[in-house]
């Protein structure tokens, strides 16, 4: 619950946004989010608050980063996305610090903020638009639909092709390669994989590989060394905290006959390129069908 103050403060915030006046030629727009709910808009919305980092990047990929107003404190792309006011982070937000910023729109990560996130927004009055990309297809998605809501379809509708037609060519580039079987290594103490259901899962298969540990009910599952050795990789893809190849990468090294070691597969790709659903995607996808491109001559 609110306290009384609390309550006032948003109050106030909200009566400011209200007055914001709506261009006499502005035009109603609407989309469907990716809970299924229509999110409906009487004029191209000016100031977006959004909860994600990977919304913040797809929002400057719709051509609408300059509507942004507010965001969270891991949101460190493109680098003028660190210019932009902080609410708080991804799950320690302020619906204070949210509502003063008066925005006509709140873009929120629907299993990263919470599931009690939506109640709480909406109970500010402002419209909010969910955004959960799990799979390669809705990146454009997110990006076209982010476009209309703040009145950039042209751009927004533009970058989507192009992410939709790249994601094709490396798909059809490599639906015929050799298969590889690959793990991807999220860290290594205590060493944590992903599953079939992973955004991530769905690049290395773009890639011509098999995800070794795909079957796994968890999407980020802990294993243990032995399982990887029983399923023998030909490649592990390290993830990391940094832009640098871990160290741990080369733990590996200890198991000599592992086919991963043996034959020169262990990698890594930079993990904001694999992790984070935006267009980055495609230039992480392309270091990783290279690398694994590698053991195939």
């Amino acid at each position: 619950m609110m306290d009384a103050l609390l309550k006032a403060r948003l109050l106030l915030a909200l009566m400011s946004a209200v007055l914001l006046p709506v261009p006499a030629y502005a035009q109603a727009v609407s989309v469907v989010d990716f809970t299924g709910r229509t999110v409906s808009l009487d004029a191209p919305a000016r100031r977006i608050v959004t909860l994600a980092p990977h919304s913040v990047e797809n929002l400057f990929s719709a051509g609408a980063g300059a509507a942004l107003v507010g965001t969270v404190s891991s949101s460190d792309y493109p680098p003028q996305a660190r210019e932009v006011r902080r609410v708080g982070s991804f799950n320690a937000y302020s619906l204070e610090a949210i509502a003063s910023a008066q925005p006509d729109l709140i873009v929120m990560w629907g299993s990263g903020n919470g599931e009690a996130t939506l109640g709480k927004l909406e109970v500010l009055g402002i419209p909010v638009f969910v955004s959960e990309p799990r799979r390669l297809e809705d990146i454009p998605r997110d990006i076209r639909a982010l476009g209309v809501l703040a009145g950039t379809a042209s751009v927004s509708e533009a970058e989507a092709q192009r992410v939709e037609q790249a994601l094709a060519t490396l798909r059809s580039r490599y639906q015929t390669a050799a298969p590889l079987l690959v793990m991807y290594e999220i860290w290594n103490d205590p060493l944590q994989t992903i599953n079939g259901d992973h955004l991530i899962s769905q690049v290395i298969e773009l890639c011509g590989g098999r995800n070794i540990f795909a079957d796994v009910a968890t999407l980020a599952p802990r294993v243990n060394v032995e399982s990887v050795l029983a399923l023998a990789p030909q490649a592990i893809i390290a993830s990391g905290t940094r832009e640098q190849r871990p160290q741990w990468l080369d733990d590996w090294r200890r198991y000599p006959a592992l086919p991963a070691v043996r034959d020169g597969g262990l990698f890594f790709v930079d993990p904001d390129l694999l992790e984070r659903p935006t267009a980055r995607v495609l230039q992480g996808a392309q270091a990783l069908c290279e690398q694994l491109d590698t053991l195939r001559d």
